[in-house]
C-alpha cells in the first residue's frame, strides 16, 4: 500500500532530519513510529504527504509516485490521508463544528467553504463523526472552550471528514495525561479495526505494546528498529533511546516488559 524508498531530509542551515529511510506498510497496518524528540518522527510523517518536501527519496501509495505528483494529483492523495496533530492544529475562535467541517476542504468548491456554506450532507457527515468521538452536543461550542482531550477528539473528528484510507497520527498523545492517551489511541485502534490504515508517532513503550501491530524506529534521522513490539527488549530499548533514557524510561519499561 504504502512504501517509503530512501528518503532524506536536510533543512536550510544543514540538519539533517531524515537519513535513507526505508519501509513499506501494509493495508490495515497501525503502525507506530519510536524515536527520541529530534529523531526524525515528525519531519517523517509530514513527507508522507508532502507537508515537507523530502530532499531525495520517493513516496509511493498504491504505487503512485507522492513525491512526483502534480499539484492537483496532490490535492486528491491529501484528501484521503487524514493528519491528526500534536497540539491540535484547531482554530480556536471557531466552532467545534466549523473546525470539523475544514476535514472536507478537498471536496468542496473553497469559495463556499471560505463563506461558511456547506452542504446538509457534510453538516450530517460532520455531527456523525463528532458522535463518534463522542462530543457531539459540543458542535456548537468554541474550540479553545474544550479540553485538551476534547479537542484532539474534534482533530481526529475532522480527520473523519476526509473519509481517509490512512490516518496519520503525529504524537497524538504527547500533551494528555495516561487516561486522555488511552481514550485517544482507543478512537484510533478501532478506526484501524474497520480498515483503516494508521501511522501514528509516539514517545511511550507501554502505548507502544498496546496499539502497534507494527513498529519502526528512528535515531538520528535513521531507521534502527523495524519489527513486532515484543521484539522490543532491553538492548533494543538501549539502542533505540541511548543510556539516558534507559535509565529514566526504565519503568515505563518494567510495566511492558
Amino acid at each position: 500500500m504504502l512504501r517509503i524508498l530512501n528518503l532524506s531530509k536536510v533543512y536550510p542551515g544543514g540538519t539533517q532530519a531524515l537519513k535513507n529511510v526505508s519501509f513499506e506498510v501494509k493495508e490495515g497496518e497501525f503502525l507506530v513510529v519510536i524515536g527520541l524528540s529530534g529523531s526524525g518522527k515528525s519531519t517523517l510523517l509530514r513527507c508522507i504527504n508532502r507537508l515537507i518536501e523530502p530532499t531525495e527519496g520517493k513516496v509511493f501509495w498504491d504505487d503512485m509516485d507522492v513525491t512526483a505528483a502534480s499539484p492537483s494529483e496532490l490535492r486528491h492523495i491529501r484528501s484521503r490521508i487524514g493528519m491528526v496533530f500534536q497540539q491540535f492544529n484547531l482554530v480556536k475562535r471557531s466552532s467545534v463544528m466549523s473546525n470539523v467541517l475544514s476535514g472536507r476542504l478537498g471536496y468542496v468548491n473553497p469559495w463556499l467553504s471560505l463563506l461558511g456554506i456547506w452542504s446538509p450532507a457534510d453538516r450530517q457527515r460532520a455531527i456523525k463523526a463528532l458522535e463518534r468521538v463522542g462530543i457531539a452536543e459540543k458542535a456548537a461550542s468554541r474550540a479553545d472552550a474544550l479540553s485538551g482531550g476534547q479537542q484532539q477528539r474534534v482533530g481526529i473528528a475532522r480527520a473523519l471528514m476526509q473519509e481517509p484510507r490512512i490516518i496519520l497520527a503525529d504524537e497524538p498523545v504527547a500533551s494528555l495525561d495516561p487516561v486522555l492517551s488511552h481514550s485517544i489511541l482507543q478512537y484510533l485502534e478501532q478506526l484501524n479495526k474497520e480498515g483503516q490504515t494508521v501511522i501514528c508517532s509516539l514517545h511511550f513503550l507501554d502505548l507502544v505494546h498496546r496499539y502497534a501491530t507494527r513498529v519502526i524506529a528512528l535515531k538520528d534521522g535513521e531507521l534502527v528498529f523495524e519489527g513486532l513490539p515484543v521484539e522490543i527488549d532491553r538492548a533494543k530499548f538501549k539502542e533505540i533511546y541511548g543510556e539516558e533514557a534507559q535509565e529514566v524510561r526504565s519503568s515505563s519499561f518494567e510495566t511492558t516488559a
